[in-house]
């Protein structure tokens, strides 16, 4: 960490869910919080808790009612409000709370998602949408007080690409705007034998070719097309799916319907992820929206080529360069083209073992302990920023 900290911070982090196989956003917390609490003394607030990790302390917060989500939101927003109003030094939230000096943000804001690109009566029905929906009203009232300018605020994003949505949408957040990227630990490489042990397993055929997707929004995350795709593959290639098992039902469904279920393996929620990396040959990932898109990075830092969608979709693709460390997909919905970057894949090893060094070269720049640093850089401006407004308050008139 920086030799700059002036003394052991004490840090609340707020989370509602923290674990691991909560997606993202949970894992990138969950990294941060590892590599911080070597340092400082932290917190972390959450409703949900599967994780344990030295030197820092769990405070479950209550769940009076799990729905409506967005009273559950507002309860929860309150209740880590009165937690934390004393007693900390930095209050850090992941969530969609009015209070915290340090915000991250990882998912596109509400308001750009409902009033982007529209005008005149389209805008009109949708404000209209807005003042009935209890719900909606408190997102964007949340929103609003959340990206709030103030002197002490920092708001972090996790790429350029939502840092350039943040602008748009709430235009007084750009000055308190930092990216910071989510982060990787690079792994030990695996050989035949790893591979062969991760596949057996998690009940994967040992000599097949295995795409690997991760993901807990399936239909998002690109998967409607990618089982459409695979149809078309020859059969030595195999599909692996990580992610939210609620989805499984209705997408083995569709994998019947399209003759490839025996093909298609559904993993369900892996709290580590290491050995479906381990055990794929490569990662897909034709995601329709990511602000950055984690599981990319981390098949990066495992090696793994992988055929991910291009910038306009996804915020980790515009640092990637196509056909140097990875493929990107200009359209990931065109399944023709989706097609013939898993043909390109599949069939070429030279290639794949071209991206898997290239990738694992770029994942060695996004290391966590990096990642951390420049978290603690944005807590000590925020300090830095609440002494000067005390000593401008203490000033006689």
């Amino acid at each position: 960490m920086s030799p700059a900290a002036p003394q052991r911070l004490r840090i609340a982090v707020l989370n509602r869910i923290f674990d691991s196989t909560g997606g993202g956003a949970e894992r990138y917390s969950i990294a941060l919080v590892e590599q911080l609490a070597l340092h400082h003394d932290v917190h972390v607030f959450a409703q949900q808790i599967n994780h344990h990790a030295p030197g820092v302390s769990y405070h479950r917060v209550s769940m009076p009612m799990r729905k409506p989500r967005w009273l559950n939101q507002l309860w929860y927003a309150f209740a880590t409000w009165r937690a934390t109003r004393t007693g900390f030094d930095i209050v850090h939230s992941h969530e969609n709370t009015w209070h915290g000096q340090v915000q991250t943000v990882h998912v596109v804001p509400v308001r750009h998602n409902l009033f982007h690109g529209r005008t005149g009566a389209r805008r009109l029905l949708r404000w209209i949408k807005v003042v009935s929906s209890p719900r909606l009203l408190t997102y964007l009232g949340l929103e609003r007080l959340r990206f709030q300018p103030e002197k002490t605020r920092r708001i972090v994003v996790t790429s350029d690409n939502l840092g350039l949505t943040m602008a748009a949408t709430y235009p007084g957040s750009r000055a308190m705007t930092t990216v910071i990227t989510p982060g990787v630990t690079l792994p030990a490489l695996p050989n035949q034998e790893d591979r062969l042990a991760a596949r057996i397993a998690l009940g994967l055929p040992p000599a097949r070719f295995c795409l690997l997707f991760v993901g807990n929004d399936y239909r998002k995350k690109g998967l409607v097309n990618l089982l459409e795709v695979l149809a078309t593959l020859p059969e030595q290639v195999v599909l692996a799916v990580v992610g939210n098992p609620a989805h499984i039902p209705e997408f083995r469904r569709r994998a019947e319907s399209l003759g490839v279920v025996a093909r298609v393996f559904f993993l369900g929620a892996l709290q580590d992820v290491a050995p479906a990396y381990r055990a794929a040959d490569a990662l897909v990932h034709p995601t329709l929206e990511d602000t950055f898109a984690m599981v990319v990075l981390e098949a990066m830092a495992h090696s793994l080529p992988v055929v991910v969608s291009s910038a306009t979709y996804c915020g980790i693709s515009g640092l990637l360069s196509h056909g140097v460390n990875a493929l990107l997909l200009d359209d990931p919905r065109s399944a023709q083209e989706l097609g013939a970057a898993l043909r390109l894949i599949s069939g070429d090893e030279g290639l794949r073992r071209a991206f898997g060094r290239q990738g694992r070269l770029f994942a060695s720049h996004y290391r966590w302990e990096d990642i951390a640093r420049q978290q603690e850089a944005v807590y000590l401006s925020s300090l830095a920023a609440s002494k000067a407004e005390a000593r401008t308050l203490k000033r006689p008139a």
